[in-house]
């Protein structure tokens, strides 16, 4: 029998804290914490010299993140670890600032309110409705949140040579372009609101990538295509409205077509893994019907729509790939 003086509220603790473990880690991003010792290791009067702090807040600053693990202290000299020099210092392609930024400024003001979403079943506002110069934040977050994912699709997916793929709801396009960068024979249209696929048009250059603009809801899909990749728009929906998408994309192809179906997709518990489980939060206050579902029911969801389910794959991080074929 566990009693007061077996049980500790350490675990309590660890996790009540977790909003000033995420606040320093923003401010040191935003305060160029990592990239001023990007240029080598500093003593404390040379970190707030690069950075510009006054030698008291460096030094918080830098501490906190030597508690958390992402600086290194040797002596009076701090230094990245290979994780904040790898994604952190703005010194490789892999760079998670801009994430750390949309967490910052989008994120964790909307969850300051996850209690009055959730008892409400709607947030306060939708992610869509926010300020015009928190756009380009926005659209540098999710593109740093899933480069990886997209990074490692092609080699994931399996699609033939020279697939004809419709990238439904592909924002700016960076799932498309890491597809058509893998395949020379491969073509994408992105298919998205008008306002996102401007955005699309602007940015992406390659003649093997058009843009189509329409709403996945309401509008026909464009024609010729012989795949079809939903990256992370079916936890916008519920459930229905997502049998209602894939029925429609499923009237739209014929017998053989492929379905890349890339989503935070969660084990039948809907808790694991567990960034996939937490990012239900992130939807709940951003999103009127936001949520994660598991990889069983995505499984049943495209058996009752004229699919067939064909495997699940991770990409990285919590995202993975949910794989089929029209029948």
């Amino acid at each position: 029998m566990t009693t007061t003086s077996t049980v500790t509220p350490d675990q309590i603790f660890q996790l009540a804290q977790g909003f000033m473990a995420s606040k320093h880690l923003f401010a040191a991003n935003e305060l160029g914490l990592f990239e001023a010792l990007g240029e080598g290791p500093a003593d404390l009067d040379a970190l707030a010299a690069r950075t510009g702090l006054p030698r008291r807040t460096a030094r918080i600053s830098a501490d906190a993140m030597v508690a958390l693990g992402l600086l290194e202290r040797h002596g009076d000299r701090y230094a990245n670890t290979p994780v904040a020099a790898t994604f952190l210092s703005g010194a490789t392609p892999a760079d998670f600032r801009p994430l750390l930024r949309f967490w910052d400024k989008l994120s964790y003001p909307a969850w300051t309110d996850l209690a009055g979403a959730l008892g409400r079943g709607k947030p306060a506002h939708e992610i869509f409705e926010i300020d015009d110069d928190l756009v380009p934040v926005m659209s540098a977050g999710i593109d740093a949140a899933t480069a990886g994912a997209c990074r490692a699709l092609p080699h994931v997916a399996g699609l033939p040579s020279g697939s004809r793929v419709l990238d439904i709801g592909g924002g700016t396009g960076s799932w498309s372009a890491a597809l058509t960068d893998a395949d020379p024979s491969l073509t994408a249209t992105v298919f998205e609101l008008p306002e996102v696929a401007a955005v699309a048009s602007e940015r992406l250059h390659s003649p093997r990538i058009t843009v189509h603009a329409g709403d996945l809801l309401t509008d026909e899909l464009p024609a010729g295509h012989n795949a079809f990749l939903l990256a992370n728009v079916l936890h916008y929906f519920t459930p229905g409205t997502n049998q209602a998408i894939l029925r429609k994309i499923r009237a739209a192809t014929e017998p053989g077509a492929r379905l890349l179906l890339a989503d935070f997709w969660t084990d039948p518990t809907h808790t694991l893994p567990l960034p996939a489980a937490l990012m239900a939060g992130e939807f709940a206050i951003h999103v009127n019907d936001g949520d994660v579902y598991s990889v069983e029911e995505g499984a049943a969801w495209l058996a009752d729509c004229g699919w067939s389910f064909s495997g699940h794959l991770p990409l990285a991080g919590p995202i993975s790939l949910v794989t089929a074929e029209a029948v």
